[in-house]
C-alpha cells in the first residue's frame, strides 16, 4: 500500500518481529496506548506477541511509514479465527482490524485521521473483504469518532476476556460514502 494524503505518503510493509520490537515496545508501552493493554510488556513480550503474529496464518502486522519514517501499527486478523470467536457470527468478508498512531509530542492535524482511512482503504483494495469488524474498549471514545468518520456503525457492546468492547461494523459502501462526504 502506498497512499498519497494531504499529511504526506503512508505505506505499510509486514512487521519483522526482531528488528521493530524496539521500536513497537516503546510505542505498546506508552501511556498513550494504554487501550492496547501492554503497559507492562517486556521488550522480549513484544517480540514474541509479533513472533505468534507472524506465523497465524488468520492475522497479520503491518508497519505503517509516514513519508518513509515509521509512524503507525496495523493488524489484520480473520474474526472468525481470532479476537471475537464466539462473540458474533462472521460473515464471509469479514476481516477484523486494529490500528495504533505511534505516540508524538508533535501531533499533526488530520493524521489519525487520515492513518484510519489508509488503513480502511488497504483492507477493501482486497476484492474479498466485505466488512470490516473492531472492537475497541468502550471507554476508548476517541476511537470511536474515528471509526465513525470512516463509516463503522456500533452494533452492541461484548464482553471479551480482557475488556467489555464495542462491537462495530463497517461494510465497502459505508466506508466509500463516509470517506467521500
Amino acid at each position: 500500500m502506498s497512499t498519497a494524503t494531504a499529511v504526506g505518503a503512508l505505506t505499510l510493509r509486514p512487521v519483522d518481529p526482531l528488528t521493530d520490537a524496539v521500536l513497537l515496545h516503546g510505542w505498546l508501552t506508552h501511556p498513550k496506548s494504554a487501550f492496547w493493554m501492554m503497559q507492562d510488556a517486556r521488550l522480549v513480550d513484544v517480540e514474541r506477541a509479533y513472533m505468534e503474529v507472524a506465523a497465524d496464518e488468520h492475522q497479520q502486522a503491518h508497519l505503517g511509514l509516514h513519508d518513509g519514517a515509521p509512524a503507525f501499527l496495523m493488524e489484520r486478523y480473520d474474526p472468525a479465527h481470532r479476537e471475537l470467536v464466539g462473540l458474533y457470527e462472521p460473515e464471509p468478508g469479514d476481516v477484523g482490524m486494529h490500528f495504533l498512531v505511534a505516540p508524538t509530542d508533535r501531533p499533526v492535524h488530520g493524521f489519525t485521521r487520515a492513518v484510519i482511512t489508509a488503513v480502511m482503504a488497504e483492507l477493501f483494495a482486497d476484492p474479498a473483504t466485505r466488512r470490516v469488524v473492531v472492537e475497541p474498549d468502550v471507554a476508548n471514545t476517541a476511537v470511536h469518532a474515528l471509526n465513525a468518520a470512516v463509516g463503522f456503525v456500533p452494533e452492541r457492546e461484548i464482553q471479551k476476556p480482557e475488556k467489555k468492547a464495542l462491537l462495530s461494523f463497517c461494510t465497502r459502501e459505508q466506508f466509500e460514502r463516509a470517506v467521500s462526504a
